[in-house]
């Protein structure tokens, strides 16, 4: 496989930018997209899988750059797996953080404690070329269940509502060097690692 050591990354989200970077260096110098002015493609797919090429495709177009991107979201048994691909928008197109977690909480607010399994989901993609006809496709999960009210100020989005089992806290309680060994993303970033090399 050709070797790369920089590459764009089709997202304008800080917060991913930090994960990513801290994840993927030294092995790779990550840039994000608006260094480049890219224009943000429309998230037409109907999976994460198809969002991640629609924006890997999208920025890799506008740079000339290999391009790395991640559709991630919530998907909530409760809710028949809403919110899914529109986790980010949940409550609307302009929606913030905040009114996405209240939705949620909205919608939840009848559920039972054995109705509120959860999981983050992430698709990583990686295309070398703008036309790559094999895309790297990476995919993981990370269980956990959604609270009643949000609980820790770390991570971002519905992490203060995604409660871990196994460290008996929300994703946002989580000291971020061990959220970025155990979360969708890290897993899913650990198997494009594992591609590349």
């Amino acid at each position: 496989m050709q070797a790369f050591d920089k590459i764009v990354l089709a997202s304008n989200n800080r917060h991913k930018l930090t994960e990513l970077r801290t994840l993927l260096s030294p092995r790779l110098t990550v840039v994000p997209q608006s260094e480049f002015n890219v224009t943000e493609a429309p998230e037409t797919g109907l999976t994460f899988v198809e969002n991640s090429i629609i924006k890997a495709r999208n920025a890799s177009l506008q740079t000339g750059l290999a391009a790395v991107a991640d559709d991630s979201g919530l998907q909530v048994d409760f809710l028949d797996g809403s919110p899914g691909i529109h986790s980010a928008r949940y409550a609307g197109d302009d929606a913030t953080d905040q009114d996405n977690k209240s939705k949620l909480l909205s919608e939840m607010a009848h559920a039972a404690d054995s109705q509120r399994k959860a999981s983050f989901h992430c698709a990583i993609v990686m295309l070398r070329w703008p036309h790559d006809p094999t895309p790297i496709i990476c995919q993981a999960s990370w269980a956990g269940s959604i609270l009643s009210h949000p609980k820790g100020s770390n991570g971002f989005g519905y992490d203060p509502l995604f409660y871990v089992a196994e460290y008996g806290c929300s994703a946002a309680e989580l000291a971020p060097e061990v959220k970025n060994r155990i979360s969708h993303r890290a897993q899913a970033l650990a198997k494009l690692l594992d591609a590349l090399s």
